[in-house]
């Protein structure tokens, strides 16, 4: 399964205001593993930013003078999403303005986004998982223990990331069971367990191997004699492998 974790920042909202999307950020996913391998790109948007947006992402008018239009990217970003399982934080906002950038280009068939890619929405999700809580992508991190020390404003390829850890962590920990109503939440507060994320490794680095001296193993030594000493007895590990090697096979 090839999935892509896909978030947008917009001028503003609703879609129906005329409001348009000024990032896109993309992170894949493959075999539950993060590749490095992303899609991200600015957008000049022909209009306006809200300064409410704007205190929420911080792109100003003036950083998108230069970028790049939707109508530049729209072949190299449906590529990139073409198939794909599309995951999502509050999918319905994000999809709308999809569809509308390449409805706005008379690109009806791309503009029907879940005929190309299915779409799962980690809002829903957490609201399943968790109902009557809060469940933004914030109080998620909290929740799974998930690190958004970096997140100071929203940012598309910033937060994809980040949805990425919370969405593994999410679907692939461990809960404690307890039951309904008992009022007792277990060891763990009955939640999520989370299981390491794994990342396809770059070329890994050739770590050296760095072996004790002859004078560094004697002082060692020695230094073990004197806590033995000071102790009244040999260290439990000695006297572990001292009885192991006195044991027949």
């Amino acid at each position: 399964m090839r999935s892509v974790v896909l978030d947008t920042e917009t001028t503003g909202m609703p879609v129906t205001d005329g409001h348009r999307i000024i990032e896109i950020g993309c992170v894949e996913v493959i075999g539950r593993r993060l590749t490095g391998r992303h899609y991200h790109v600015y957008l000049q948007p022909d209009r306006e930013v809200d300064e409410g947006a704007i205190a929420v992402h911080g792109i100003t008018n003036e950083f998108l003078v230069d970028k790049p239009r939707f109508r530049d990217v729209a072949d190299e970003f449906f590529e990139f999403i073409k198939g794909a399982q599309l995951v999502i934080h509050n999918a319905a906002f994000d999809v709308g303005f999809i569809s509308n950038e390449f409805a706005l280009l008379g690109q009806r068939e791309r503009a029907e986004l879940s005929d190309h890619c299915s779409i799962l929405d980690t809002l829903l999700m957490a609201r399943e998982r968790h109902p009557g809580q809060r469940n933004s992508l914030d109080a998620l991190c909290k929740r799974y223990g998930v690190d958004n020390s970096g997140r100071e404003l929203h940012g598309a390829l910033l937060d994809a990331e980040i949805l990425a850890d919370v969405w593994l962590t999410m679907t692939g920990g461990q809960t404690n069971l307890s039951l309904a109503g008992d009022g007792a939440e277990g060891e763990n507060g009955g939640r999520q367990q989370p299981t390491p994320i794994r990342r396809l490794p770059a070329e890994r680095p050739q770590i050296p191997i760095l072996r004790a001296s002859a004078e560094e193993l004697a002082a060692h030594a020695a230094c073990m004699k004197a806590i033995e000493k000071a102790a009244g007895a040999q260290p439990l590990w000695l006297q572990l492998e001292q009885a192991s090697e006195t044991t027949p096979a």
